[in-house]
């Protein structure tokens, strides 16, 4: 069985959804990261085998094969699409290396792409001949009373917590300052898309702007919850025999896991996902050389920091998605370029990458120098 290796790993800017990447449909965004990609890892079009391809917002229509398409990728490639709402992007990855540990193919780019901007309105039928409603959020489970808004268990996993705003709105604000002092570190893993080639979203977050800031439920602001947002992120996979000639960076695939958790309170999805893979790795956190975890809201990351026992200095160490914004289905492979480019400068060690998506799911990623 041959392991998975990445050897390249980029992304498109982050920008806030009818910002500057509103123009642009998921394979607008996915494309140009593509083709990059490809020229990173020195690998040529005809060698990949497959596509996978996390949009959590789009109407269908297979968008990884468009992107394909889009890309100059080989007609062969199908693509694959995902949809595991905010952790698809991370799942696509775990997709991917299987397909490699498997032996189907040598070559798998994997990750997501997301225009929130350009998502379709969404719309109820109604059999007996009402006109259709319009809805928001697609339901996360099959029961009305047990699948709540996101901010609202947000404030729930807060107040159980005893995490209080002051605290989520200095999680912010360092995510922040982080991601202002790292720019032109950041920029060497972001491709620019449609004229955008930095994170638009990122600013100096100070204690006026917070408190400033609206109160979208209890604890939970604008200013300690990620923004909606347009973006895309992929990484290159291969296997053994095609690492061994890679003469690059490379990082190995240690482990993967998704686990399904409280769909009542999905922020603390990823401890559970978190721990598995650590213990089948025989890692203790405190191992760990690099840390991404989703900050869909300052809460949830803090939450997931702690209850893993993750170590505070090296998590989110140049921001997060507080600081950038959350395109849905290319969050979690966002995460993954982070650490890809973190792990590759520091030269060794072993990083971690992890998501909490709605419906009460939790991934999480193992990557090794």
């Amino acid at each position: 069985m041959s392991l998975s290796h990445i050897i390249a790993a980029c992304r498109s800017p982050v920008a806030p959804r009818g910002g500057a990447l509103a123009d642009c449909l998921p394979h607008d965004l996915a494309s140009p990261v593509i083709s990059d990609l490809l020229q990173r890892g020195g690998i040529q079009a005809e060698q990949v085998g497959e596509l996978v391809l996390s949009n959590a917002l789009g109407a269908g229509g297979n968008p990884a094969r468009i992107a394909a398409l889009a890309a100059g990728l080989p007609e062969p490639i199908a693509g694959l699409s995902v949809d595991r709402q905010c952790a698809g992007g991370l799942d696509a990855i775990l997709l991917g290396d299987a397909m490699i540990r498997a032996g189907l193919h040598d070559v798998v780019i994997a990750g997501g792409a997301e225009s929130y901007s350009r998502r379709p309105i969404r719309m109820h039928r109604f059999p007996d001949g009402r006109p259709p409603e319009t809805y928001e959020q697609a339901p996360f489970t099959p029961w009305p009373d047990r699948d709540p808004d996101m901010a609202t268990v947000a404030d729930v996993l807060a107040r159980s917590m005893g995490i209080n705003r002051e605290e989520q709105d200095t999680w912010a604000q360092a995510s922040h300052a982080k991601a202002l002092t790292a720019q032109d570190l950041l920029a060497r893993e972001i491709v620019p898309v449609a004229g955008l080639a930095r994170d638009s979203f990122t600013r100096v977050l100070s204690d006026r702007h917070c408190a400033r800031a609206r109160t979208v439920c209890g604890t939970i602001s604008a200013a300690n919850m990620a923004v909606a947002a347009d973006g895309a992120a992929f990484v290159l996979m291969v296997s053994d025999r095609l690492a061994r000639r890679h003469t690059g960076p490379s990082l190995t695939i240690l482990g993967g896991r998704t686990l399904g958790a409280d769909p009542t309170q999905p922020g603390l999805a990823p401890v559970p996902a978190v721990d598995a893979v650590l213990k089948e790795a025989q890692l203790r956190p405190a191992a760990l050389s690099a840390v991404e975890i989703m900050e869909a809201f300052a809460v949830q990351a803090i939450a997931c920091q702690r209850g893993s026992a993750l170590p505070h200095e090296i998590t989110n160490r140049h921001g997060g998605a507080l600081a950038r914004g959350h395109p849905i289905g290319a969050s979690g492979a966002i995460l993954a370029v982070r650490l890809f480019q973190d792990l590759t400068a520091l030269g060794s060690g072993t990083g971690l990458a992890a998501i909490a998506s709605a419906g009460g799911l939790g991934s999480a990623l193992l990557l090794g120098a």
